[in-house]
C-alpha cells in the first residue's frame, strides 16, 4: 500500500500554487510518460509518477516589460534546485517514504543539466526516466508551460493514474 497517493500530492496547496505556475498539464503528462518509461526500465512506477509530476515546482516566472522571456530564463533558471527542495519538503509532509522522498528530490534536481556542466554525472534509471519523460513534452520556447486544462479533467486524469500505478505496482513489486 502507497502512503502516499499521487492525488495527495496533486491536491496539496503547495503543489497547486508551483503546478499552476509550471503547467499542471505538461506535469501530469511528465507523470504519464514516467510511469510508462519506468515500467519499460523496471523502476517503480509510483516513484517515477511523484518526479515526473513535480519535476517543474521550482520554476519562477521569467518576464521582461510583461512578456515571457524565454532567453532570460535559459540564462538564469534554477528551477531544478528549488524544485528539489519544494519536492523533498512536501513529500515528507504528506508522509512519504523518507527513502522515496529522497530518490523523487534528487529526479527532479537532475532532470535538466541547464545548470550544471553536460554529462558531468551519471545518473540513476528514474533520474534518467524523468528527463527523458519531460523531453517527450517539451515545446519550443517552453509553451508546454503554458497549455491549459481544466480542474475537473485534470482530476480526472489523476485518479486514473492513481488507479494505473495501483495495478502496476502489483506486477512491479513480483519482479523486486
Amino acid at each position: 500500500m502507497r502512503r502516499v497517493r499521487i492525488m495527495d500530492i496533486f491536491i496539496h496547496p503547495i503543489a497547486q500554487k508551483y503546478l499552476n505556475r509550471s503547467g499542471v498539464l505538461h506535469a501530469i503528462r511528465v507523470a504519464q510518460y514516467a510511469v510508462q518509461l519506468a515500467i519499460k526500465h523496471g523502476v517503480n512506477p509510483d516513484i517515477a509518477a511523484k518526479a515526473g509530476l513535480l519535476h517543474d515546482i521550482g520554476h519562477y516566472e521569467w518576464y521582461t516589460n510583461g512578456k515571457w522571456d524565454y532567453e532570460e530564463y535559459r540564462k538564469n533558471d534554477i528551477h531544478a534546485i528549488k524544485g528539489a527542495e519544494r519536492a523533498h519538503k512536501l513529500l515528507i509532509r504528506l508522509g512519504e517514504d523518507r527513502q522515496n522522498a529522497k530518490e523523487i528530490a534528487l529526479a527532479v534536481l537532475l532532470h535538466t543539466d541547464s545548470y550544471l556542466p553536460e554529462n558531468s554525472m551519471k545518473k540513476t534509471s528514474l533520474q534518467q526516466i524523468v528527463r527523458m519523460a519531460d523531453e517527450m513534452d517539451e515545446e519550443p520556447l517552453g509553451k508546454h508551460h503554458y497549455r491549459k486544462i481544466s480542474e475537473e479533467e485534470a482530476l480526472k486524469i489523476v485518479e486514473r493514474l492513481d488507479q494505473e500505478i495501483d495495478r502496476l505496482l502489483t506486477k512491479y513489486r513480483k519482479t523486486v
